[in-house]
Formats: structure tokens, C-alpha cells, sequence
């Protein structure tokens, strides 16, 4: 069954989603993430993706507040992302609740550094691969690389990451649907790795497709906060 993992993105403290994770195009859903959060797990979620979208520009954690008074007023399980660039704001994470930490921009430009983690901290570490036309993309999805993502991801299984969060930009916030055909690939080179998507998920028919296809986990957010999925229609998928 597909594990169902509600986002949660901040900037300033606020819960906000972004479209096409322009900065620009923000919008805000509740000035207290906390709330959020708990609405959450009064619906039966125990998975969360919080996303420090301050601390992805930043290039260290901003928001790490926010992470510890959900950790401490909820018992979500959550993963942690946005500006995560050294093994002291790896610490912070942690220290302040996160669960997992996905390392994303950092396990592009220093793949020592996430390989060692890796190695240490073993399947508490997330393979963050956002990506735009095929392409991993960078530093708050400003930057497009070569790399391939299937490429990039298979490189970093051969080094032991058993978990990837797969973020198709392009599809990011806009209700479009995911990007099935990339996940089919990904999952067809590396059967193995614990695939979540991110991006694009719009309906409820769209997570029943992703669980046919054996998708591991699915990220949800937008379609959340405007309705398009309603908390209820998550309950099938919960154990």
C-alpha cells in the first residue's frame, strides 16, 4: 500500500505552497503550520514532509522552530528537507524531531559528504531529486544540472540510499497530475528503492494509479489545501 505523506512547505514561519516552486507565486494556507499539521493527524496521517523553503534559499535551516513544536505537539513521523548543507544543520534536524532528513541540492554538489551520511545514518537519509525535463535541479530549483535523474538516483542506490523523493517541477503546485512515465522508469531500472513522488498529484484517482504502479509513497500537498482531495479520501490508503 502506498504510504501518504501530506507537505507541509514554510517560508517566514507560515504554511505556504509555491507553484512550480516560483517564490513569486506563493501562496499562504495557514499562518499556523502547527494547526495544520494536527488537522492532519486527527484524519488518521502519520507520515509528514516538512519543507524548509527559507532555509533551501538560505543554504542552512531557517525554520527548525517550526519543525520542533510539530515534533513536540503531534506524534507525525516526519521528513525534513530545505536547506540541509552541512552536518551541523543534519544535527539540527534531528535534534529538533525530524525522523528522516532529504538531502537534496547537497548530494549534487558533495557527494562525499551525502555518501557519508549515508553510511551513518543509513535509511534516515532521503535522496532529495527534484527535476525539470529529465534534469536534476538545484538550490531551490534555480539551477538545472546535467544529470539525469534516473542516472543521478541509480548512482547514489549503488552507494546504499534506499529512499528517493522524486519532485517533477514542471508539475509542482499546478494540479496537472504526476509524472507517471518518469516514475515507470525509475522504478523499472531500480525495482528496489523505496520511490516516493512529489508533484502534481491532483485527484484521488491520481494516488490510486501511483499505488497500481507500486509507487512507495506519494507527497501531497496542494491538492490538499484547495480541496481536490479531501483528508476522508486518504483513509483507504492508511494502515
Amino acid at each position: 500500500m502506498i504510504k501518504i505523506i501530506p507537505a507541509i512547505d514554510i517560508i517566514d514561519g507560515k504554511c505556504v505552497r509555491l507553484t512550480k516552486g516560483d517564490y513569486l507565486r506563493k501562496k499562504i494556507y495557514n499562518e499556523n503550520p502547527l494547526e495544520t499539521a494536527k488537522k492532519f493527524e486527527a484524519n488518521g496521517i502519520v507520515h509528514l514532509h516538512l519543507v524548509d523553503l527559507d532555509g533551501a534559499k538560505a543554504k542552512r535551516i531557517i525554520n527548525w522552530r517550526v519543525l520542533e513544536n510539530i515534533r513536540n505537539k503531534t506524534n507525525l513521523i516526519i521528513d525534513f528537507g530545505g536547506g540541509i548543507r552541512s552536518e551541523k544543520d543534519l544535527r539540527i534536524a534531528f535534534d529538533n524531531g525530524a525522523s528522516k532528513v532529504t538531502a537534496g541540492s547537497i548530494a549534487v554538489r558533495e557527494k562525499k559528504t551525502v555518501t557519508d551520511w549515508i553510511n551513518k545514518y543509513k535509511d534516515k537519509i532521503i535522496l532529495g531529486a527534484d527535476t525539470r525535463n529529465g534534469m536534476i535541479s538545484i538550490n531551490a530549483w534555480e539551477v538545472t544540472t546535467e544529470l539525469f535523474v534516473v542516472d543521478f538516483i541509480w548512482d547514489y542506490w549503488l552507494t546504499g540510499v534506499k529512499s528517493a523523493v522524486v519532485t517533477d517541477i514542471s508539475r509542482d503546485g499546478v494540479l496537472t497530475g504526476p509524472a507517471f512515465e518518469l516514475y515507470k522508469k525509475i522504478k523499472s531500472k531500480i525495482p528496489k528503492i523505496e520511490l516516493i513522488a512529489s508533484g502534481g498529484v491532483s485527484t484521488i484517482e491520481d494516488v490510486d494509479k501511483l499505488n497500481e504502479l507500486n509507487i512507495n509513497g506519494v507527497i501531497i500537498g496542494k491538492a490538499i489545501y484547495e480541496g481536490k482531495i479531501k483528508l476522508n479520501e486518504l483513509k483507504s490508503f492508511l494502515c
